[in-house]
């Protein structure tokens, strides 16, 4: 909406879906009516664009409730494969990225899976969230939770995992976190796989068909 002002009289030129409606209105007291009026439609629009962020808010804060707390997992998670094992410093330092998965939990017998939620790491900031699934069909120790850390040598090795349907071979293992383990580590196509168990010690390293997914923030 727009005012102009002629010698005589205000037109108020309103403009709608369906077109552009003019008003006629005389003296200066219809200028004052013109002000008020556009200071309404004003004050309307920005209570409704306070209400869409308020309710984007709440939205994305409800979206994000699981992600805060896997993030905050993650990061004691760092903190303990660290002490566990110093070298790792070493690949959190030099890598140009990595994926820590806090809480991975092993299924049951005879069909066994594992699942877990992970966070993304670029230059030690978090930048997006990734899911991890398994599914072996055999004889598999259930119940077995474990922390998981996977390095990304270069970027290429990173970005590869950014896009859909990264997995790993169903020979892929992972090096069991423990005192000067990582010495002996070695990427491998690109990555390096670290596992410590949530709870003595690990049974086993096989991290063979694992399927990614990744959001970025």
């Amino acid at each position: 909406m727009k005012c102009v002002k002629s010698n005589v009289f205000v037109i108020i030129i309103l403009h709608c879906e369906n077109g552009v409606t003019a008003q006629r209105l005389n003296s200066n007291s219809s200028l004052n009516q013109c002000i008020i009026y556009k200071m309404k439609i004003m004050r309307i629009r920005k209570t409704i664009v306070t209400m869409m962020i308020m309710c984007a808010t709440v939205f994305t804060f409800a979206q994000n409730k699981d992600d805060m707390r896997v993030m905050k997992d993650a990061k004691k998670a760092k903190m303990i494969l660290k002490s566990a094992d110093k070298g790792l410093e070493k690949f959190f330092k030099e890598s140009s990225g990595y994926v820590i998965f806090p809480n991975v939990g092993e299924g049951a017998l005879i069909v066994g899976a594992a699942s877990g939620n992970g966070v993304l790491y670029e230059n030690g900031v978090a930048t997006g969230m990734a899911s991890m699934k398994k599914l072996d069909v055999g004889m598999q120790a259930g119940g077995e939770a474990y922390t998981q850390v996977i390095f990304f040598e270069n970027e290429a090795a990173l970005d590869e995992f950014k896009n859909e349907n990264f997995e790993f071979s169903a020979e892929a293992k992972a090096v069991i976190v423990d005192k000067g383990a990582s010495k002996k580590a070695n990427y491998d196509d690109g990555v390096v796989i670290f596992a410590k168990s949530k709870a003595g010690a690990m049974a086993d390293a096989s991290v063979g068909g694992q399927k990614f997914s990744y959001s970025e923030f």
